[in-house]
Order: structure tokens, then sequence, then C-alpha cells
């Protein structure tokens, strides 16, 4: 099912149709948000996946060098573009990157899988 969005939509207006944790991923993710990885890591199950760029990591500590990484290395800005909910468990989010990395915009998928309200899988691609 897609979550039909209005022109224009605001972030907030297309965050308030997904769960708490993917809500709280995508706000403690955002660069121009001043993250806490502990409130990152809340939204993941402690034996949660991610898979971005063809690397796989595994558990929060993992995950949040993964982050940390991820953060240090590019500046960036991040508009929430679409959401889509698959299934109760399933959400797919599109947003779109400008910065300073290699092409400079990318609109990226986002598939998240849901367990008990956590994060369990999130896989990563343009």
């Amino acid at each position: 099912m897609t979550i039909q969005t209005p022109p224009d939509p605001s972030a907030a207006d297309l965050a308030k149709h997904l769960p708490q944790a993917i809500t709280k991923y995508l706000r403690e993710s955002d660069p121009q948000h001043k993250a806490n990885a502990h409130d990152l890591l809340a939204a993941f199950a402690t034996n949660a996946t991610v898979v971005d760029d063809g690397k796989t990591y595994t558990g929060h500590d993992e995950i949040h060098r993964w982050r940390e990484n991820e953060a240090s290395q590019y500046t960036y800005t991040v508009e929430l573009s679409h959401v889509e909910k698959l299934d109760d468990d399933r959400y797919v989010v599109t947003t779109h990157l400008e910065g300073d990395f290699p092409g400079g915009v990318v609109d990226l998928l986002y598939r998240f899988t849901l367990a008990d309200d956590l994060i369990t899988m999130l896989e990563i691609a343009p």
C-alpha cells in the first residue's frame, strides 16, 4: 500500500505515517540533527542487520561504527520524499540527498523490516 503524498509534502507529514523506530532512525541519522548514538541504536533490535553500500553490519556495535563512519565522511542534506507501507512490518522510505559525496545528488531507498517495534533489518540502496 502506497501512502499517498500531497504535492510538496513536509517531512513531518510523511513521517507521521511511520512507526516510531523508523522515525527515530531517520531523526537520529539526519546530519542536521545532533545525533545521539544511544537514541539511534534504541531504534534497532540488538541483533539487527544493516546492509549499505554492499556491506553488512550486524548488532549494535557494528551498526554504531557504521553510523559514526557515515556521519563523518561527507556533508549532506536529506529530504524525505516518499513512504510506502508494504505490510505491518515492512516499509520503504525514499530520501533525496545532496552534498559533497561523489555525484553530489542521490535518491536512496531505505527498506525497513520491523519486529516488536524495533528495526531488525535495514537495506539502503539507490
